[in-house]
Formats: C-alpha cells, sequence, structure tokens
C-alpha cells in the first residue's frame, strides 16, 4: 500500500469535489462509484490509520475502508463525507491498535518523512511508546491540524480530556524523544 507522508496536507478543493460527487453517485446504487470512492478514500484513511495503528495501519485502514462501505447509506450529507470517513478511521485505528495490545514490537509502518528514512524510523519508533489514544489525539490535532473541539468530538471525549491527553502525548513524545 503506498501511504503518503505524515502531514500531506489538506485536500484539494477539486478532490474533496470528486469524493463527494462519488458519495452521491454510491449512495443512489451506482457501484462503480462506490468503487471508485473507496479507491479515492484509501490514501485519506492511510494518513490517518498509519501513524495512530504503526504497523498495524494497513489492518485499520481495511476495517475503515469496510465501515465506509458498509455504512454508506448512514452519511445524511455527502458534504460532510471527509469528517464522517475521519471519525471511522479514528476509531478504527485505536480499535486495530488496542487490538494489537502493542506486545510485539512496532515495525515500521510505510509512512516516509520527507527525504529522511531515518528521521521517519525515529519519529515511528517514539509513537510507538505512546498509548493508542495518545497517538490518536497527536494525529487528530498535529498532524491533521484539528482544533481541539473537533479533535475531542472525534475521539468521543469532552474537550478538556482531548486537552490533557494531547499534553500528557506531547510531553510523553518529547521526553521519549530526548531520552
Amino acid at each position: 500500500m503506498n501511504v503518503p507522508p505524515l502531514g500531506g496536507g489538506p485536500l484539494t478543493p477539486s478532490a474533496r469535489d470528486r469524493g463527494v460527487a462519488l458519495a452521491r453517485a454510491a449512495r443512489a446504487g451506482n457501484t462503480l462509484a462506490l468503487h471508485d470512492l473507496l479507491d479515492h478514500l484509501t490514501p485519506y484513511i492511510a494518513r490517518i490509520c498509519t501513524p495512530i495503528a504503526l504497523a498495524d495501519g494497513p489492518d485499520a485502514t481495511q476495517e475503515a475502508l469496510l465501515a465506509v462501505f458498509r455504512s454508506l447509506r448512514s452519511l445524511r450529507d455527502p458534504e460532510t463525507l471527509y469528517g464522517w470517513v475521519r471519525s471511522i478511521a479514528v476509531r478504527e485505528a485505536v480499535r486495530t491498535a488496542r487490538r494489537a495490545g502493542r506486545d510485539r514490537p512496532a515495525e515500521l509502518a510505510d509512512v516516509p518523512g520527507r527525504g529522511d528514512p531515518q528521521l521517519a524510523a525515529d519519529i515511528e519508533d517514539v509513537l510507538a511508546r505512546l498509548s493508542p489514544a495518545h497517538r490518536a489525539v497527536l494525529v487528530l490535532r498535529d498532524i491533521e491540524g484539528l482544533d481541539e473541539e473537533s479533535a475531542a468530538a472525534l475521539l468521543g471525549v469532552p474537550p478538556g480530556t482531548a486537552k490533557s491527553r494531547l499534553h500528557r502525548a506531547r510531553t510523553s513524545f518529547r521526553k521519549a524523544w530526548f531520552s
């Protein structure tokens, strides 16, 4: 699976519009549009799942795609597609990471650094030391760029909890980075 780099940036307006149009067509029963929609969403979902689920990122991505497939008809407004998909991806990534238990050493995920493979490996190693909940809040706030309230809503916790988790996650990340 070819996963976009961390911080791959926001979707372009044309990509966002294409996703919304595909979601509308897929909800209307167009199976080709459904196939194209899932292909279109795969890199976006992988960009969210991989830093949270680490070596199990591809599994989390597949679980999220399956959840999108199963519940697409429940999407009330196709204009909200990407927020809806993001919440599914975060939920599945955290669930997959918890299920994996992090008992085994994390393998390098396919998350390339911006031209520095050693830096990507070092970041991956530090992320592996964090809990799935801490990785999730870091990804949503620092990589996806969401505000506190949006991240909290996606994680299903009060904003204060998200804020304290983010503080603890950043502190743990810094401590592990400099150790």
